[in-house]
């Protein structure tokens, strides 16, 4: 059980995901997700997701609890990376910069 106060790291190591107290570097949970090879990991709007063996895995970043997986089917067993997406209102801000880039341009042509 982890306290609100709490930090914890999130480590992807040989078909695991390892929640660290980052004050303590004590062990908070261990998680299994697959085979026993590299794990990337991402922290995106407070869910942990991981990926090993061509697989994808949401995990509750308190426990470790596998939320869902996803085998992504007919990709292989590759390496998978995983690029955080961003809040709704950074993309949005991203997309409007964009337009008003592509206005300016417009405008001075």
């Amino acid at each position: 059980m982890t306290s609100r106060n709490q930090s914890i790291l999130f480590v992807g190591i040989k078909g695991r995901v390892v929640g660290i107290d980052t004050a303590t570097g004590e062990e908070v949970w261990r998680q299994h997700l697959k085979g026993g090879d590299f794990v990337s990991v991402a922290l995106e709007d407070g869910q942990v997701y991981a990926a090993t063996h061509g697989e994808l895995f949401c995990l509750d970043p308190s426990t470790g609890h596998i939320r869902w997986r996803n085998p992504l089917k007919g990709l292989g067993w590759g390496l998978v990376t995983i690029a955080p997406g961003g809040s709704p209102a950074t993309i949005v801000a991203e997309k409007r910069r964009r337009q008003q880039q592509a206005a300016a341009a417009a405008a001075a042509t």
